[in-house]
């Protein structure tokens, strides 16, 4: 018996980046002291997505509750995997930009606190997962390796 990837509606993972991007996009803009907080709340929300499932994460509690339904079904469902890494992605980049903050290294700060709202903004406005496709690059490069 094969393990099936559990099957998520596209449009909740591109929802809750809309959310990252705003918190993150705050965050630089409060700088390195005051941006702090949103920068944990969304550390916070991407730890319950990576480590605790999607079905965990908040902007995807919102979704499915209040968003989803007044969009109807989706046209097409996706596996999980590839977002779920991504919050991984997400959460690694927001614990350095956290240690910046922490540690007054604004330029540690602005860099990591960057290049994740980068990766969020291409996935709220374009529907692009930076970290989906570093998964299913990861996933070929792997594939390889086992097969020879």
């Amino acid at each position: 018996m094969t393990n099936q990837p559990r099957l998520i509606d596209p449009r909740g993972p591109r929802f809750g980046a809309v959310i990252t991007t705003v918190l993150l996009a705050l965050a630089i803009v409060l700088g390195p002291r005051w941006g702090a907080l949103p920068l944990v709340i969304t550390l916070a929300a991407f730890a319950m997505g990576a480590f605790g499932g999607l079905d965990l994460q908040p902007w995807g509690i919102i979704f499915r509750a209040w968003v989803r339904p007044r969009l109807g079904a989706p046209a097409e469902l996706e596996d999980e995997r590839p977002p779920r890494f991504a919050q991984l992605v997400g959460f690694l980049f927001a614990v350095v930009a956290l240690l910046g903050a922490l540690l007054h290294v604004a330029p540690l700060f602005y860099a990591a606190a960057g290049l994740a709202l980068l990766a969020a903004a291409l996935n709220a406005a374009f529907d692009f997962c930076l970290g989906c496709e570093i998964w299913t690059l990861w996933q070929r490069a792997r594939h390889r390796v086992t097969t020879g």
